[in-house]
């Protein structure tokens, strides 16, 4: 097996949405803001060699919203996910699995493409199946009021009539070990209903996915939680526990959102789980 961080982009975020109840005078000390409260994120997704599969966990916005919706978020970087592929020597058309850790559109707009003649929608992964589950594809289909804005029926409806829609199999419990991807998987509902945190042993270590599960390393101290996610209480609660098992086992964490930094490892203290050390992927990893 062999592991890649793709880039597929920065953009920003209201830094007070980012970050709930907690006042600015104390995130800005790890997530500094603009002078419009924007704080700099990444779309940071992760390349699995394994045999003869090449999948892909989630896939940033893509390209095919209006300029108008774009300028909402103050794109940046000059990273896209086909210069980050080419950059280990693989294109769109080798993937095999996207493995979507959930539908909101800076996660799975990229699935999805304009046809050539810009007359409807197809996917962008023509070789690819698309891995949702049941629960969270109902979730995004019928959206809520608070979500609606994230769930853009352009990026989910074609994965459906394209027929390379499929389904994980959901857990008894919050935990599926050797999912049909190869990989464990952490559900998670705070954010969204059955969020999917993969879980992957590499290289000697168990590397986790975090996605909106932990979006930064400022987002470490429990509080810390986005105004974005549905159910704050049980996001501090899914997060404490997951955060004391990524302590007691030494996970690291590969960070979906934190433009500054690609891996971090956290730590137990007198103050409850904090931030270890934060890493670039090849100083863990070769």
């Amino acid at each position: 097996m062999k592991i890649y961080p793709i880039e597929t982009g920065n953009f920003k975020l209201d830094g007070g949405a980012m970050f709930g109840v907690v006042p600015k005078v104390i995130w800005q000390r790890t997530n500094p803001a603009d002078s419009n409260n924007l704080i700099d994120m990444s779309m940071r997704c992760m390349l699995i060699e394994d045999g003869n599969r090449l999948i892909l966990i989630d896939n940033g916005t893509g390209n095919k919203q209006s300029d108008k919706f774009f300028g909402y978020y103050y794109f940046f970087g000059g990273f896209s996910l086909d210069s980050s592929l080419a950059k280990h020597g693989f294109h769109r058309d080798d993937i095999t699995d996207i493995f979507l850790t959930h539908l909101h559109f800076d996660h799975c707009g990229g699935s999805i493409q304009w046809n050539k003649n810009k007359t409807g929608y197809e996917p962008a992964f023509k070789n690819a199946k698309f891995w949702t589950n049941k629960n969270h594809w109902k979730w995004a289909v019928e959206p809520n009021i608070r979500e609606k804005a994230s769930f853009l029926k352009e990026n989910i409806n074609p994965m459906e009539s394209s027929g390379q829609l499929n389904f994980v199999n959901l857990p008894t419990n919050d935990f599926v070990q050797n999912s049909e991807l190869g990989f464990d998987i952490l559900f998670a509902d705070g954010h969204t209903e059955k969020q999917m945190i993969p879980h992957i042993q590499y290289q000697g270590k168990t590397i986790v996915f975090t996605a909106d599960l932990l979006p930064t390393v400022g987002h470490i101290p429990l509080p810390y939680v986005a105004s974005y996610d549905t159910r704050p209480l049980l996001s501090m609660d899914e997060k404490i526990k997951f955060l004391n098992m990524a302590a007691d086992k030494e996970f690291v964490l590969f960070l979906e959102h934190d433009a500054a930094n690609e891996l971090c490892t956290v730590k137990h203290t007198e103050k409850g789980v904090r931030l270890n050390q934060t890493y670039k992927f090849n100083e863990v990893f070769n």
